[in-house]
């Protein structure tokens, strides 16, 4: 596991669990630590210069976030998403998000919609950048929470929330691989009009469609990327002929 890229300074004291998990869970969802890297919690303490006791419960605190996996004999494990895995978390998405979403739209004030719209500048200006890949998947979700924020769901948004945070590293990737940021823009853009003009049972359809399209072609291309991984290493293992 790469820790250097992260902070070395000490954690506030008060609710050492919670600061600690959220620095990893930040250096996860960046990539900084790479999916089926082993959390060490003796690093990790001495990293953050805590003890063991809090860095436990960081971990005990990602697990059940569905960020990490405790496997029996190995610890704290970053999981290996799969292609079906991937396919499974944005289906989750296209049933639960448009849902809130049709709650939320008709409550929906001029605030939150500057709010948004503020955001989606922002994070339209990052996506220029490749090396502010980083920043995309945070400002993504924010962005779609503005739009959520009204619908008072909170189990709703609680359960989208984690299954964000678990699938965000690949969202990332989504979008700088398949070369989808342009259709990201227009859908953003649009969707965030719709919920302006109230037009719920668009925005909503738009929304499932926008959030669909993104788990096939991330699916696809996670299946084609491991295929010539695998290639790749089968290759490397032929002996070489004289």
């Amino acid at each position: 596991m790469n820790l250097e890229t992260a902070s070395d300074s000490p954690i506030p004291r008060q609710s050492l669990p919670s600061a600690v998990a959220d620095k990893l869970r930040d250096q996860i969802i960046r990539g900084e630590i790479p999916e089926g890297a082993q959390l060490r919690q003796d690093a990790i303490a001495a990293q953050y210069k805590v003890s063991r006791i809090p860095v436990r419960e960081a971990l005990r605190q990602l697990d059940a976030e569905g960020l990490i996996t405790i496997l029996p004999n190995r610890g704290a494990v970053v999981p290996v998403l799969s292609p079906d895995d991937i396919e499974e978390l944005f289906s989750i998405r296209a049933l639960l998000e448009p849902e809130v979403l049709k709650l939320s739209i008709p409550l929906l004030t001029e605030e939150d919609f500057s709010k948004a719209e503020s955001l989606l500048r922002k994070y339209v200006g990052e996506l220029r950048r490749d090396d502010h890949v980083s920043a995309w998947g945070r400002l993504n979700s924010q962005f779609h929470s503005i739009l959520y924020s009204r619908a008072n769901q909170p189990r709703f948004l609680a359960i989208i929330r984690n299954v964000n945070n678990t699938g965000e590293r690949y969202t990332r990737l989504q979008l700088y691989l398949t070369h989808g940021i342009k259709r990201a823009n227009e859908e953003h853009r649009e969707i965030l009009t719709l919920c302006r003009n109230r037009d719920g049972a668009a925005a909503c359809k738009l929304l499932r469609q926008h959030i669909q399209h993104a788990g096939q072609s991330l699916k696809e291309l996670l299946q084609e990327r491991r295929a010539a991984a695998q290639e790749a290493s089968a290759g490397a293992e032929q002996p070489s002929r004289s």
